[in-house]
């Protein structure tokens, strides 16, 4: 069902209040468990933003969320185990998304995770991009003040279903996850958004990152939404 080989799961579960206390303590605890999961070749537990501006005053406490790289026939096992079945307990919304990468450049904790990139085999498919950095301390000052007009453009582009920021920590270490209707949306936005251009000019120029990852997925299966309040 899901092919051969290795494949990239990530998981956002939308929580209620109430539950907050239980996704720090799980954030804390989990990691572990998903690190040596049978079939498990990277996993991180990250929280997530509202996407507006992607500075931590964007952190959204109600939504949490993993992506593991892991085996194609360990994918039901895993979405079985006791760690999701307790995050699904208490979640008001859950979407899961499996994908394959297309494309993978730079290092994600020293490594690039989806080095096992293949072409895209349906040109129909929803396509997902993940980006994250490592910001260096002495710039994250001048890099939230570069962001806004980027925001401004994503969520202005044709083709975008959503996106949120992503993050293994409140600052320093961010990305984003957003759903895109197909490849050449999100192409589209790369590389003729006039404010993201000018954010890649400025990443070469004031070198922003000590650490920096660009990867595109092509979306093999999706259960639920990452907006809960979306009909997509």
């Amino acid at each position: 069902m899901y092919g051969q080989g290795k494949r990239v799961v990530g998981y956002f579960f939308q929580v209620p209040t109430k539950s907050i206390p239980f996704a720090f303590w799980s954030m804390a605890v989990d990691r572990v468990f998903t690190r040596n999961f049978p079939g498990v070749h990277f996993s991180k537990l990250l929280g997530t933003g509202t996407g507006k501006t992607f500075t931590p005053s964007d952190a959204e406490l109600t939504r949490w969320g993993m992506i593991v790289v892991i085996d194609s026939d360990s994918i039901d096992a895993f979405d079985r185990s006791a760690v999701i079945a307790r995050w699904r307990k208490r979640t008001k919304n859950e979407f899961r998304v499996i994908m394959k990468p297309i494309s993978s450049h730079g290092l994600w904790a020293k490594t690039n995770p989806f080095d096992f990139a293949e072409p895209q085999s349906n040109p129909e498919s929803r396509i997902v991009a993940i980006t994250r950095a490592r910001i260096k301390w002495n710039k994250n000052l001048v890099f939230w003040r570069s962001v806004p007009p980027v925001v401004t453009d994503l969520h202005a582009s044709p083709g975008l279903i959503s996106a949120i920021g992503i993050g293994e920590a409140p600052i320093g270490l961010q990305g984003t996850f957003s759903l895109w209707e197909s490849a050449g949306a999100l192409r589209t936005f790369a590389y003729k958004g006039a404010a993201h251009q000018r954010a890649i000019a400025d990443t070469q120029r004031i070198g922003w990152y000590s650490e920096e990852l660009f990867s595109r997925f092509e979306v093999l299966e999706q259960r639920g939404s990452l907006n809960h309040s979306s009909s997509n």
